[in-house]
């Protein structure tokens, strides 16, 4: 008796697409076929279709599954592996589970760790948004805690609206208020925040990665005038020739 592809297919508890690429990886073995050009698949093929699945179904990649297949004895290595490697992606689910009940909790957004998220009195733009997102890439863990009760905490302020709708060709009078308004802000801020830590300091991927990231994500983020009161703004807080420009969105908020 023989069996047509879509046959051993149902047969096996697979599909066509699944018979069809075991074959182009060299997993299966072509059959023979009629005399009208169909494939005629025998008891051998569909035992061995059979163990395949069962690999499949136990979470064997194809690639351990050409290693393993046809192995007579007990795998265990192999079983060891794919046991070690489903306990991590376990954890791994436990931890997203428990994330996602957090941020349900608080109707959080999903791109942003729970730990960032906002307050309900905290207005983020899409920008500000962006850029949280990329910090947390740069951050350790202390880092993170201490920025998230920042963003949590933060005022809301019209000032910032003001900022995020700050044309590029914004004329210098027009920066320059600006910049006076945003400082007592920013200070008031700095003083009520007075353990914030840099974020260049400890950097996990080293202080001058850090700060050529974030150099390059501002001038992606922010126009011209927007970074010129940036900078202007943070010379005079820092009292410094050089502004903090990883700080400048969650401050702000």
């Amino acid at each position: 008796m023989s069996w047509s592809t879509r046959e051993i297919a149902e047969l096996a508890g697979t599909s066509l697409r699944a018979v069809r690429h075991y074959h182009e990886v060299g997993l299966l073995a072509e059959p023979e076929r009629r005399a009208n050009g169909y494939k005629q698949y025998g008891v051998p093929h569909l035992v061995r279709l059979l163990r395949i699945k069962r690999l499949v179904d136990l979470g064997f990649s194809l690639n351990q599954i050409a290693e393993t297949v046809d192995e007579g004895e007990h795998p265990g290595q192999a079983l060891r592996t794919l046991d070690a490697e489903l306990a991590a992606t376990i954890e791994r689910l436990q931890r997203a589970r428990l994330e996602l009940a957090t941020l349900i909790d608080l109707r959080a957004p999903a791109d942003l760790p729970a730990e960032l998220t906002p307050g309900e009195a905290t207005a983020l733009s899409e920008t500000d948004r962006s850029l949280l997102l990329v910090m947390t890439r740069l951050m350790n863990g202390e880092q993170l805690q201490a920025y998230g009760a920042l963003v949590r905490n933060l005022p809301v302020h019209p000032i910032n609206r003001e900022f995020d709708e700050l044309p590029a060709d914004a004329g210098e009078p027009i920066r320059q208020d600006l910049v006076e308004r945003m400082v007592p802000y920013l200070r008031r801020l700095r003083q009520d925040n007075p353990d914030l830590p840099d974020l260049y300091t400890d950097a996990p991927r080293g202080e001058k990665f850090v700060r050529e990231t974030m150099e390059t994500v501002l001038r992606e983020l922010y126009n011209p005038a927007q970074l010129d009161v940036l900078y202007r703004t943070y010379v005079i807080v820092d009292e410094s020739t050089q502004p903090r420009p990883g700080l400048n969105a969650t401050e702000r908020r």
